[in-house]
């Protein structure tokens, strides 16, 4: 094992999987001769030259739609927005034609293709640039949607979602791109679909995903002062969704917290507390608990950015209600 940061995790599964496979290419936004917005893709333009990894206009509809493309002619693109803010210019190529041209063409087609780059809000970025959009595309039957935290999972899901032949969603984030974790000198891969647990415990499950699941391992560390065990499901993969890891662990705990920095109507964190409160009723001793970014657009002020987001403090008032059954 070696420590090594996010960026560069993102950089050794791009690289080692387009060495495997010469049909893998890279495009997007300053992914070549800048090196990548956030450094992800540095050297590889001069190793692999510029037919594939590919600077593309800013023009997200265009050239997501020149990825599809490749994709059903038998390349497997690796498609990089700056920022998944601007994915929505090209929403129309990934709901409507990615992630459904395999079922319509009657498997015809096949979708090798993976949409990546960071989403969820970084520090004042403003409304417009601090969208948390992984619960909308895991809306999205036809799409896999994944959402690692760690190095580890980052290289090892990168890599499987490059070899998949469905279309893949993959979120990263602005904030943890320099954050640095063990990963292998040796190749793997890990399997979609799978969740993790970041930590075991026995009073109550902490659920999230991405960037929030560092606060959530927070979250456990004040519990734990406090005398409360918390385990941590590190969910990794929204579409599909490893409903026996939460299942196993609830059915353990007897009580369950959701933290996401989406808003909480019609959110990916709701749907999760649906399934709890549906298929594990008879086990729960409290009702689900939820924390979201609150009912607003993310403003640029740094005060108000920190009240609009999940809060620790929030996350820790939280966690004591479900913990006494009340809401």
């Amino acid at each position: 094992m070696r420590e090594i940061a996010i960026r560069d995790a993102l950089k050794e599964a791009m690289t080692e999987e387009m060495l495997r496979d010469e049909r893998v290419l890279l495009m997007g936004e300053e992914v070549g001769a800048y090196n990548g917005a956030y450094k992800c893709s540095k050297g590889m333009l001069d190793q692999f030259g510029p037919k594939r990894v590919i600077d593309t206009p800013i023009a997200e509809n265009g050239f997501a739609g020149v990825g599809i493309g490749a994709a059903m002619v038998g390349l497997r693109p690796i498609v990089e927005f700056m920022t998944f803010n601007f994915s929505l210019i090209a929403i129309d190529q990934i709901l409507n034609t990615a992630a459904k041209a395999r079922l319509m063409s009657a498997g015809q087609f096949t979708l090798p293709i993976v949409f990546r780059g960071a989403g969820g809000a970084a520090y004042q970025l403003g409304a417009q640039h601090a969208n948390s959009f992984e619960g909308f595309y895991a809306y999205t039957p036809g799409l896999t949607v994944i959402a690692p935290s760690t190095p580890y999972d980052m290289k090892g899901l990168l890599k499987a979602a490059i070899r998949d032949d469905n279309p893949v969603v993959f979120f990263e984030s602005e904030l943890t791109y320099s954050l640095k974790g063990p990963v292998p000198e040796e190749e793997y891969v890990l399997p979609i679909g799978v969740a993790d647990v970041k930590r075991e415990g026995t009073d109550i499950t902490l659920i999230s995903w991405s960037k929030n699941v560092f606060q959530t391992l927070k979250l456990a560390e004040n519990l734990a002062a406090e005398g409360v065990s918390a385990e941590v499901i590190d969910l990794r993969t929204l579409r599909p969704l490893d409903k026996e890891a939460i299942f196993k662990s609830v059915a353990k705990t007897h009580r369950a917290l959701v933290i996401q920095e989406q808003h909480s109507v019609a959110s990916y964190g709701a749907y999760i507390s649906h399934l709890i409160s549906t298929e594990l009723f008879d086990e729960l001793d409290a009702p689900v608990g939820l924390v979201s970014s609150l009912e607003a657009p993310l403003p640029y002020s740094k005060s108000i950015e920190s009240v609009v987001l999940p809060s620790d403090e929030r996350c820790l008032a939280e966690a004591r209600k479900v913990l006494m059954g009340s809401r």
